[in-house]
């Protein structure tokens, strides 16, 4: 063996006993990477069958509102109620003057009674005429002027009665009840006024039960009548405008048969019971549905971050690298996000703590089961 045979053997055997400290030291160096490597929770996103709520703007109405107008001109002789008090079917609630009208009814009378007691004359007056024509002695003319003119006293008395019914039906109008049972309202004209006919007297409400009105557009009308074969979506609640919930279950109601060209909507009621008449005509809130959703993929609030509106989590490669990621969120509901796009269901991302976590961090994860982290994040 030469000098440069020897010298490669020596060089080889040096290398050979070097490489295994090298990758001692390797796997070391990496050993002791991983220990250095903070831990962190990790969770897979879940696939859940839930429900979420969503809220429209309602405009309240009561079941019956109705204003009260007068039917004849006159002055207000008396109010028999106050405003704010509730009044029963049929219950007196003005008084108009009604000399006028009675006035007209004792005229009436009278032009009834002359007509009736012409009448009964002419009477008299044809039955003589029909025995002077049967004896020859008037014409027939003669009778048929008779005749016609007890026709003409007949429509006197017609127009005396037809006097007479309109005489009482004003006599009535002076006399304003309500319609229904309900609540009297503001009462703007008081006593001694002088009101034209039409004139606004007050209204009445009944607010017994309660419409709720509120639009939705195309996509949710069709989403809500897909899933209204369950009694759970044909309810409603209602947020009252100080953002209580009103103690009182809906139901929902269609309302119109089609669909507003400018706006796209079509528009809702719900029925609410009334009992304690917290609910007012004219009031509002806000409908709140609960709908279903199915297969959605959910992943905490708290594994998130927003950058410039955007929204990022830290998913965790097979070499336990966070590799940050954007997702677009088809809603939010209670401490979660329904991913739409940009994660998968095997993906692992970091549960809690990303504010401490950078792009291409190595970390040291610790899988923890979605049911944990619902526990948490009710927490």
């Amino acid at each position: 063996m030469n000098y440069r045979q020897t010298k490669s053997a020596a060089l080889y055997l040096l290398l050979g006993a070097a490489l295994p400290f090298t990758m001692l030291s390797c796997a070391t160096e990496e050993k002791k990477t991983s220990e250095k490597a903070e831990k962190f929770q990790v969770i897979k996103p879940m696939l859940v069958d839930t429900v979420y709520q969503e809220e429209y703007v309602a405009e309240i109405h009561a079941l019956q509102n109705v204003e009260i107008r007068t039917r004849v001109k006159g002055f207000i002789e008396h109010i028999h109620i106050d405003e704010g008090k509730e009044v029963t079917a049929g219950q007196l609630l003005f008084t108009l003057s009604s000399r006028s009208f009675k006035e007209d009814l004792l005229k009436a009378n009278a032009q009834l009674k002359s007509a009736t007691a012409e009448l009964k004359a002419m009477e008299v007056e044809l039955k003589n005429t029909k025995s002077l024509v049967e004896k020859n002695i008037v014409s027939k003319t003669e009778l048929e002027m008779v005749q016609a003119k007890k026709e003409a006293v007949q429509a006197k008395i017609d127009e005396a009665n037809s006097a007479i019914a309109m005489a009482k039906l004003n006599l009535s109008f002076t006399e304003v009840r309500a319609p229904f049972s309900g609540v009297i309202n503001r009462i703007p004209n008081k006593r001694g006024s002088l009101v034209e006919e039409g004139t606004l007297l007050t209204t009445i409400s009944n607010n017994k039960e309660v419409f709720a009105y509120f639009n939705l557009s195309e996509s949710d009308y069709l989403n809500y009548i897909t899933a209204g074969k369950t009694e759970q979506f044909k309810t409603a609640q209602l947020l009252l405008a100080n953002n209580s919930v009103y103690n009182h279950t809906g139901t929902i109601e269609i309302s119109e048969s089609e669909f507003d060209a400018s706006s796209g909507n079509i528009a809702f009621r719900a029925r609410f019971p009334n009992p304690g008449a917290l609910l007012k005509h004219g009031g509002n809130g806000k409908i709140i549905i609960t709908k279903p959703l199915k297969n959605a993929m959910l992943i905490p609030l708290r594994s998130t971050f927003e950058i410039q509106d955007k929204v990022f989590v830290f998913a965790v490669d097979e070499k336990n690298k966070a590799k940050q990621k954007t997702i677009v969120p088809k809603m939010r509901i209670p401490h979660y996000y329904v991913v739409e796009r940009g994660i998968s269901k095997d993906d692992k991302i970091v549960y809690e703590g990303v504010e401490n976590v950078k792009d291409g961090d190595a970390i040291n994860p610790q899988l923890i089961e979605p049911e944990s982290a619902t526990y948490i994040s009710k927490n």
